[in-house]
């Protein structure tokens, strides 16, 4: 699956995925192994990854939180995985 230019994710099944590793293979809908956090290069792209998510069966487990210099909206794969997509504006932080 292609995320960008330079990111792209590697979608296995179960049996498949078991053949990298010795580890038991988590049950993400019981238990979260680790938040994958991409970057968009605005709030609309956030919104449309998020949107592109849940049309292919991904669920959304918080709403969308906008702190005006970040914007920042989850979901979780029809796996269980939780994804975070965010923007960024560093020139908006607030001053220290």
């Amino acid at each position: 699956m292609v995320i960008s230019e330079t990111i792209y994710v590697m979608l296995l099944t179960e049996e498949f995925f078991k053949t990298f590793t010795t580890k038991p293979i988590v049950d993400a809908h019981q238990s979260i192994e680790c938040s994958i956090a991409l970057t968009c290069d605005s709030k609309d792209a956030v919104n449309d990854m998020v949107d592109k998510a849940v049309a292919a069966g991904a669920t959304i487990p918080n709403p969308a939180n906008d702190y005006g210099f970040m914007y920042q909206h989850s979901f979780d794969d029809p796996d269980g995985h939780h994804w975070e997509y965010f923007w960024m504006d560093p020139n908006g932080m607030p001053q220290q």
